[in-house]
Formats: structure tokens, sequence, C-alpha cells
């Protein structure tokens, strides 16, 4: 890029002062103002991007860039202007005089910066961090290359919205070959690591890292292999800075080892008490740390030495398996109901998971005792850890039915090294019931669910976390099994307990009545759905926040009630904002940003939109499609929308090519009986009658009503809605006898079916 260079004939280019990953840092000249400016001007896209993809990172680029420039605090860097040149993408900010921390470091030779200034800069970057976690945007992306301190000690930090960006265009860091998907190693949280939700704590034990490294010289886990840094942060507690140096006041050390907890809700509540700590603690001479208790079953000097929990070299490939889903490529996600269910230890290293004290029995007859069993090796135990952990890793890039081997194979040697009602054997029993669950097999997960749920209960007791865990999923495999009442009062039972133990605030609560409120709608009860599911988006709201994973997906479910209750426009505004909010927080091309759209699409139908409908359906399709491949269900789900808007339109011809397409397609990936097949089919069906060839049309009915009668009974909605399909078909063919017939039976089948609800 040549020096004179001028950018929307204003911004004239004078000298290269940074570049990065991401693209390069110029120093500039406003044209038009007469000041000096910094240009960040972002790489250009590589040929393999399609259009597509580059229309999607110029909005994502101009959203964050808005955001960024939205934040006015002397801690941060001013944005003032961002735009696109010629294909390249840049911002205009503030040039700052100074160094950044990284910087600072290196001109003191990597010895740590003096104690006053390392307080200084810890109380200016939370005030920085107060501020703009009040206006609901998290960094993602501290550490020291991205905090300055000017020339007259101002500090502030740079490049809110970067990051996210970064990942977008594929820009960020790499680990051994394998995509990182945000923030780099030596200062991301274990929550990063482990794919997990990230809120502001999530910037609060990275600026844990920074202060670390600037009063010590080094990050807390200041290794050459970057998988054993990852691993530190995720399982071993940092060294206490003062073993580094015994000049730092205890109450900055008590802070930092606080910042670097390793669970969110440990670690200080918000950089509004940081700043509160950091105040007291500059007046105060002797700080009084609070007493942290030691993990169960792990004494606090009993760290080990960190290489050898992830050594590099050839045994990597065996440390993947522990390490987090998208260091090895995978979507990030986590199961609904997992809060509280690991109890493998991260580190299997460490032994087993504590004290397992089970429950004294309650009856009074002697028992014989059963012979003793030996102690179980800590080499075994630690292998059945890793090979637990590389189930949950296969659950999570969807391979369900290796998941499932992989847990009933630990959940057997669990069973035979530790016992059947060991919290870990357990833990192992509840996986294999969820793969169950995930791969078409409900009934034998309900099996495998209720054993667990009488174990727990039997061990722990009724009421423990982990025993109403096992009930609630029992209630969610009835909902599956289509035995909504069943599962009403499985919910409804857990839900009490939850609210009685937890509180009607706790995640766990959230979630129970979450499900209830969606099964509310499979028992027809749509009024209380939606009410039930609003009451939860709010108190999810206000608990976690109105952009976090489980808040969206409630306000997803108040979409679909409205729709249910035939208010359309009112669930279409409901799935653009998820849509959208979704987008800002986990991506344009994440499954549920594309989930929501969908729904978006669905309602634009309902409501004669279809044109919008259409144009949104081809783009979902393009998207689905480089993300998942072009017969993944979910692309086929989209196509299938795309088919039904062009009936709509009275294209009928195009609709039927499109039908059939999608039902072969569907026919061949998920089979000839699977509801979606039949789904597509019938669309086939519709198609043919609307084009006059009733003959057809009344041949494809009957195959799906069939299907549907020798898969869910000949009562079920589905089967009925079938048969009346045939009927009408029948009629139209001028075989009225027949058809009615076959209505009545069908109003006979609907009665019986009412009657045994009743």
């Amino acid at each position: 890029m040549a020096e004179s260079r001028l950018i929307q004939g204003r911004y004239r280019l004078l000298d290269l002062i940074g570049r990065g990953g991401m693209g390069e840092v110029w120093r500039a000249r406003d044209e038009s103002l007469g000041r000096h400016v910094a240009v960040k001007c972002l790489k250009p896209l590589g040929s393999h991007h399609d259009q597509a993809f580059t229309g999607i990172l110029r909005e994502r680029f101009r959203r964050e860039a808005r955001v960024a420039a939205a934040l006015q605090h002397r801690g941060v860097t001013v944005v003032h202007d961002f735009g696109e040149a010629d294909g390249l993408l840049y911002l205009v900010m503030e040039l700052l005089e100074g160094l950044n921390l990284g910087q600072a470091l290196e001109e003191n030779e990597n010895r740590p910066l003096a104690v006053d200034e390392v307080i200084d800069i810890a109380g200016q970057v939370t005030a920085a961090l107060d501020y703009t976690h009040r206006q609901g945007i998290v960094h993602r992306d501290l550490k020291p290359a991205n905090i300055m301190r000017l020339n007259d000690g101002t500090v502030k930090i740079c490049d809110f919205g970067i990051a996210r960006l970064g990942h977008d265009i594929g820009f960020t860091s790499r680990l051994t070959g394998t995509g990182i998907a945000m923030g780099t190693p030596h200062y991301m949280s274990p929550e990063q690591i482990s794919g997990s939700d990230v809120d502001e704590r999530s910037d609060l034990y990275s600026f844990g890292c920074v202060l670390y490294e600037i009063a010590t010289g080094a990050p807390p886990f200041d290794l050459e292999d970057a998988w054993s840094v990852l691993v530190g942060h995720r399982d071993t507690a940092p060294e206490p800075p003062r073993r580094h140096r015994a000049e730092l006041p205890e109450f900055l050390e008590r802070i930092i080892l606080d910042l670097l907890a390793k669970e969110p809700e440990q670690r200080p509540r918000d950089a509004r008490e940081l700043a509160q700590r950091i105040d007291a603690g500059r007046g105060t001479p002797l700080y009084v740390p609070t007493v942290v208790t030691p993990a169960i079953g792990q004494s606090s000097s009993a760290q080990g030495s960190l290489r050898s929990v992830a050594p590099s070299g050839p045994g990597q490939s065996a440390r993947a398996s522990r390490l987090p889903a998208w260091t090895q490529g995978m979507t990030t996600g986590h199961k609904a109901t997992g809060a509280g269910l690991r109890t493998t230890p991260p580190d299997p290293s460490a032994g087993l998971t504590g004290e397992w004290i089970a429950r004294p029995s309650t009856t009074a007859t002697p028992q014989r005792s059963a012979p003793e069993r030996p102690a179980p090796s800590k080499e075994s135990l630690t292998a059945l850890a890793g090979r637990h952990d590389a189930g949950l890793n296969l659950g999570r890039l969807g391979r369900w039915a290796e998941a499932g081997e992989a847990h009933r194979s630990v959940a057997a040697e669990r069973e035979h090294l530790l016992g059947p009602d060991h919290p870990d054997t357990l833990t192992s029993r509840y996986e294999v019931g969820f793969t169950l669950s995930r791969t078409g097999r409900p009934a034998e997960a309900l099996g495998e669910y209720a054993r667990v749920a009488r174990s727990r209960e039997r061990v722990l007791g009724a009421d423990h976390p982990d025993t109403l865990a096992a009930r609630q999923e029992m209630a969610y495999v009835l909902g599956q099994l289509g035995r909504h009442f069943e599962a009403h009062q499985a919910y409804t039972s857990v839900l009490a307990a939850r609210e009685r133990v937890m509180g009607a605030d706790h995640p766990d609560t959230l979630r129970c009545r979450h499900n209830l409120a969606f099964n509310l709608s499979r028992l027809g009860r749509l009024e209380d759905s939606y009410r039930m599911a609003s009451e939860v988006a709010a108190a999810r709201g206000r608990v976690l926040g109105a952009a976090h994973p489980d808040t969206l997906v409630t306000r997803f479910e108040v979409g679909y009630a409205l729709g249910q209750l035939g208010r359309w426009t009112e669930a279409l505004q409901t799935y653009q904002e998820v849509a959208e909010t979704r987008s800002r927080a986990l991506g344009f091309d994440h499954p549920d940003t594309l989930a929501a759209r969908y729904e978006v699409g669905i309602s634009l139908g309902r409501l004669g939109r279809s044109a919008q409908a259409l144009d949104l359906y081809r783009a979902l399709v393009d998207d689905r499609t480089r993300a998942h491949g072009p017969a993944h269900p979910e692309t086929l789900r989209a196509r299938h929308g795309l088919g039904v808007n062009l009936g709509r339109m009275a294209r009928w011809e195009e609709a039927l090519a499109e039908s059939r397409d999608v039902c072969a397609l569907r026919e061949r990936v998920l089979g000839g009986d699977h509801p979606d097949t039949l789904v597509s089919r019938r669309e086939v069906a519709v198609g043919l009658g609307w084009l006059g060839r009733w003959s057809d049309a009344l041949t494809e009915y009957r195959r799906v009503a069939t299907a549907r009668e020798q898969v869910l009974g000949a009562d079920h909605p589905d089967t009925l809605a079938s048969r009346n399909d045939e009927a009408h078909c029948l009629e139209q063919l001028g075989h009225r006898q027949e058809a009615v017939e076959l209505y009545r039976r069908v109003a006979v089948l609907r009665q019986q079916r009412a009657a045994g609800e009743r």
C-alpha cells in the first residue's frame, strides 16, 4: 500500500505503525479536519470467499464498527469513522501516543511494571470495563496488546468488536493448525476454552491474566506448548503472584487470584465491585484475604507440573479429546440440561471426583456386607475420565451413535470399578440416556433416565440437583414419545422441587419452566404456553441478560406460541428480534441464528408476504449449503420452505419440482418414513392437485397416510390429517361416496382420541 494513498478522498495514509493477523494500522491525516488519526485497514478477502459471504462480512463489520463508535469513555479508544474503499474495510480511530502494555513490558526488558503503575492501570481499565459492560458489550479479547498506556498516563482499551469480526474473517490465531474461536490463548477464560457461554466475567478473567503478567513479568500459564496453556487455564490453579514477586501487596494478589477463578460465579461479580476492591486496597495497608476452599479431593499444594498435565509432542492427539470442541473445528454448544452434571474432574489426573458418601439406608433390616471393592488405580480412573470427555466431544460433533457407544463402554467399566451407584457411573449412564434420546430411541432413553433417577434419589436424595436433572430428562423423552400429559406431570413435580431448593430465578429452575411452557403448547394449552414462556423470557433476561442464548431460546418459544395463536405479526417481530440478537451475539451463520431466520420466513409466508419469504429462503438455502452442505436436514428444511412459498405464489410447476427434489433427498438421507420426508411427500401431492393431476396426488396422499398410520397409529392427529387429504382428493376425482365414508371414519377416530385424552 503506497504511503500517499487517499481513502474516501479524506484519509491520507502516512506511515505504517502496526501490522497483525487482521491487517495494518496506519498513521494518517484527516484532510477534512486537519488532524492526525489512526486508520486500521482490514486484510482484503481472498478469492475463496463468495459474494454472499463478503456481503455478510460487510454488514457484520458495519454493525461492530457502530458498536465501537458508540462507546464514549476516556478509557476506551474513540472510533471516528468507518467504511469501505475499493473493497478495503477500514476503521478511523483517535491516534494514541504511547505504548501498549505488551510493548511496555518489552521496553522494561520483560521485567514487571512498578507496583504503583500496576495498581493505577488496574483502576483505569476496571473503570472502562465497568462502562462497557453496562452498555452490554463484552470485549472477548483483552490482552496486553489491546490496552494502551498513553504518554500522559491515561490507559485505554482498544479493539472492541474487532476480535469477533476477526473470527468471521478467519484471521484469528491458530494452534497446531486448529482454529481458535476467539481470544488469545494466554488470556482466554475457561468458559471460552470450553465453548460455554461468555459474559463480562470472561473479560474479568482475561484482565486478571493481564494484571498477573504486568505484576510478575509473565502470564499465569507461560508455557511453550499452546495446548498446555489452554489446559492450564481450564484445570490448574495459578501460582500466587507473590511467590514470583514478594513486594506485591496482599490485596492485589487476592484480587488477581479471584479474577482467575475457574468458575465465573467465583470471580468478582462485576467491574464495579472490582473497582471498589481496588480503591479499598489502595488505602488499606493490610488486606485480609477471603478464605477459598480448595477443590474437593485436591489440596491447594498438589497442583503438579502443568507440563505433566499436557506435554507437547507425540501425545498431543490424545490430549485433543480432552480439549474443547472448537479447538477441533467443532461448533460450540451445550446441552440444555447438562448443568450440574459434570462430576468428572476437569483434570483426570486429580483422581476421583472427591469423597463420595452414600446416604444411609432407611431400612432397619440388617444388610449382608458386600465384598470389599478393591480401590481402582489412578491410571484407570484417568483413562476413563478421558474417554468420558471424548464421548462428550463426539456428541458435540453430532456423532451421537459413536458417543453412545463410548458412554456405554465407560459406564460398564465405571460400574465394575466404582459400583453401580457411584456418581461417576451414574453420570455415564445419564449420558447414555442423552445419546439414546438423540438417536431416535426415546423409549430406551426413558428407561435409562429412570434407573439413574432412582439411584440418585437413593444415594443423593430426591431434591439433589443431579436427581432433578435426571427426572427432567425423563419428562423430555416422555414428550418425545407423545406422552405430553405425563411429561406435564413430571415437569410440574421437578419445577416445584427446583423452586423450593434453588429459588424461582435459578437458571435450572427457569430451564424447567421453559420446558414446561413448551410442553403446554403440545397439550393444546396455547394461552398458558404463551404466558409462561413470556414470564420465563423476562426472568431469563433479568437474570442472564437479554442476549444470553437461554433468554433467546425462550423468546424463540414465545414466537412459536404467538404463531400457534395466529398472532403472526407479533410472531414475526419476535423472530426478527431473536435473529438479529443471535446474529450479533453468535454470528450470522450460527445454527441458532439460521433457525430464527427460518421462522422469520414461516411468519412472512403466513402473513401473505410470500415474495419476501421466497427471498429469505433462497438466501437461507445458500447459507445452509455453505455451512452444512446441500443434503443436510436443515438445508433441506430451508428448501422445503422455498417450495411452499413458490406454491403460495401460484408458481406450481416450480414448487412441484422443488418438492420432488427435496423429497428424494430426504428419503435418501432420513428414510422414507421420516416425518420430514412425509411432509415433503405431502407437498408433492399438494402441487399435483393444484396442477389438476388428482389421480397422481391421490397416490401420494395415500402413501403419506399409510406411512403415518404405521409409524404413529391410526388415530394420531397427523395420520388423521393425511386421511382428510385423501378424502378431499377422492372428492376431486368424483368418488363422493368413498370420500364421505373416509371423512366419517376420521371424525370417529378424532372423537375416540379426544375421549381417551379426557
